[in-house]
């Protein structure tokens, strides 16, 4: 078999995943839920809130200090003062602020991209899209292709990499729609959002390869929903109890000193959800909003978080995955 038909067998799999998706109405369902994100977002508007200054670091007074009881004297040194609103459903709430409006906006995005798709919209994603590969896998769907020379490993990464497509699909049209919509109401363009995109897609393709996994071994469409959830709170678990623990040993806690090293392994043998988030919020620029949980700090402070590592690490388990994944998929009989 050479490579231009195993690269034609592929992408004629990726297609079949999005018509799969089409069939079984999952393609609509997710594109309802960012088109209602998208109608929130053509919503939102501010009032009465200035733009950032370019070039300067602004300094500002919430109406109610006392220093902003001498307008003349606060606008003579340069400082601002804000009272706002940040209007939605158009205009039916109205959330007062200080803050300037791209912060604003920043804020709101924030709380779309690490609130609602990042912890909810990947959960949904992992249940919505549980059953493409055990359907795939079926005998008699999977038959037919085997009976085709294409090597089973071409079958299982196209698949695989289908879905991936599929929600890459998803997440572009939630991220860019809501910006748009956002940046048109608003007048607020903040590239930064846009990389939401590749971090949801990575954080997503590391848990699915589990899903795949499950898959393979089981065909079942429940095992792998439920499996998937429970393997991500196992994950998120364990993350968060490692920072705990290592700040318990610093303290002398010499009764964690075990368990720092039990979750240290857990830690860096899987996935890594809670750090996935952070790098997504403080890509964000989250702790100009809000404040960073002081596990996190502490962590920090000892020079014990490495985003960079915990990337690495998560995508190299999601390697291991997928090639446990095509074994066993080599093994198996039709």
């Amino acid at each position: 078999m050479n490579l231009p038909a195993i690269l034609l067998a592929i992408r004629w799999l990726i297609w079949e995943t999005i018509r799969q998706s089409l069939a079984t109405r999952i393609f609509w369902l997710m594109l309802g839920v960012s088109v209602l994100a998208m109608l929130f977002c053509a919503s939102v508007g501010t009032v009465d809130l200035p733009r950032y200054p370019i070039g300067d670091t602004p300094e500002r007074l919430p109406p109610n200090d006392p220093q902003a009881r001498d307008p003349e004297r606060v606008t003579r040194h340069g400082v601002d003062i804000i009272n706002g609103q940040v209007t939605l459903l158009f205009g039916a709430v109205r959330i007062n602020t200080t803050i300037y409006r791209e912060e604003a906006i920043r804020w709101l995005q924030l709380v779309l991209a690490g609130g609602v798709a990042d912890t909810l919209g990947l959960l949904l994603a992992l249940i919505w899209t549980a059953a493409f590969l055990p359907g795939f896998l079926e005998p008699a769907a999977i038959s037919v292709l085997l009976a085709k020379p294409v090597p089973r490993w071409s079958l299982l990464t196209g698949k695989y990499l289908g879905v991936l497509v599929f929600v890459l699909l998803q997440v572009g049209v939630f991220v860019v729609g809501t910006w748009l919509m956002l940046a048109v109401r608003t007048g607020v363009w903040e590239p930064r959002y846009l990389l939401c995109v590749p971090l949801l897609v990575m954080h997503f393709a590391i848990f699915f390869s589990f899903s795949c996994l499950l898959a393979v071994w089981t065909r079942s469409t429940i095992v792998c929903v439920v499996g998937s959830l429970a393997f991500w709170v196992l994950c998120w678990g364990i993350n968060y109890g490692r920072h705990v623990a290592v700040i318990a040993v610093t303290e002398h806690a010499e009764a964690a000193v075990g368990a720092s090293w039990a979750l240290g392994m857990g830690y860096w043998i899987l996935p890594k959800p809670f750090d996935l988030s952070y790098l997504l919020s403080q890509t964000l620029g989250a702790s100009d909003y809000f404040p960073i949980a002081s596990e996190l700090q502490a962590v920090e402070r000892l020079n014990s978080l490495s985003l960079g590592a915990s990337v690495v690490s998560s995508l190299l388990f999601a390697v291991v995955m997928l090639i446990l994944a095509g074994y066993e998929f080599l093994q198996a009989e039709y």
